[in-house]
């Protein structure tokens, strides 16, 4: 797997130049609006992890790749993307219009944990279908982006990350589904979150980080340094599930990703996600999916 886009390469890609206020080492931000489609420029952009983070409004019907799932918007949608992520955008030549903004995590030092929000995990909601008068709203909130990142304030980026996280409210009031928080549950709240951490700080698996070393409840139990049966406790209570269920999610979305969208083997694969040895993998992957590796990547 190809390894992630930083901002600066994002730069040169979209602009052959870097901004004057980048500096690559403190908190970074920035705002653009879609262009236009134009004959014969490229109607897909690249599947690939980016080290930035990116929301976005976009009207028009278009694909989105999202790791191993493709989503189709038809009409209007927010979209949010983090680094561990990767994604692919395709029929832009259909989009009408759009906006979006790009920021690093050190934006949010010391103001909050982007990741613990569902719309920055792996596994959770990542595009919203919006209706026109939803759309409204969040066009307003980027159009005051705009004008504050626009300004001189001298706090100004105080109030963009409240503007930030007014766009991440109003996604997560429009998926109910997500399961609320139990009360009396903050011993197994902090254990589940230390977990999720770990496990999502061994991805993405590619170039940089070519290889898992956290593979059962055990493991993790070891570097929380907890009995496993507490730790299965506690994911069972926060998660609904059990340790081995999270584990084996995040494995298959990574598989199917890596087997998709790199040139890397079915045996590599198999190392690089933990497994001794490919039998052991093509056996985990077929049980899940009902395919064998080779079968899915032909797909």
């Amino acid at each position: 797997m190809e390894k992630a886009e930083t901002l600066q390469e994002f730069y040169r890609r979209k602009f052959n130049e870097l901004p004057d206020t980048f500096t690559g080492d403190i908190g970074h931000f920035n705002l653009f609006h879609l262009e236009p489609y134009v004959e014969g420029r490229p109607t897909s952009i690249p599947y690939r992890r980016r080290d930035f983070y990116k929301i976005m409004l976009v009207k028009g019907v278009s694909d989105v790749h999202y790791a191993d799932k493709i989503i189709h918007i038809s009409k209007q949608a927010l979209t949010f993307s983090n680094p561990q992520i990767p994604y692919k955008w395709e029929h832009l030549d259909t989009i009408r219009e759009g906006v979006y903004c790009i920021f690093n995590q050190d934006l949010f030092r010391q103001f909050g944990q982007l990741n613990q929000y569902e719309v920055f995990q792996p596994n959770g909601c990542h595009v919203f279908e919006l209706s026109d008068e939803q759309t409204t709203v969040v066009s307003r909130t980027f159009d005051q982006l705009q004008t504050e990142f626009n300004s001189g304030y001298r706090y100004k980026y105080d109030v963009i990350r409240n503007l930030i996280f007014e766009l991440l409210h109003f996604a997560l009031r429009l998926n109910p589904e997500a399961p609320p928080a139990s009360p009396g549950s903050t011993s197994s709240q902090r254990i589940a979150a230390l977990f999720v951490e770990l496990l999502e700080r061994q991805f993405p698996v590619d170039d940089q980080h070519p290889s898992i070393s956290l593979r059962t409840a055990s493991d993790f139990a070891g570097q929380l340094n907890i009995h496993v049966n507490h730790l299965n406790r506690s994911i069972r209570h926060v998660l609904q599930k059990t340790t081995t269920q999270v584990i084996a999610e995040r494995l298959e979305q990574e598989a199917k990703v890596l087997l998709r969208h790199s040139h890397w083997s079915v045996a590599e694969i198999a190392y690089a996600l933990g497994f001794a040895e490919p039998t052991h993998f093509n056996n985990f992957f077929k049980k899940r999916t009902g395919v064998n590796p080779t079968q899915f990547r032909k797909v």
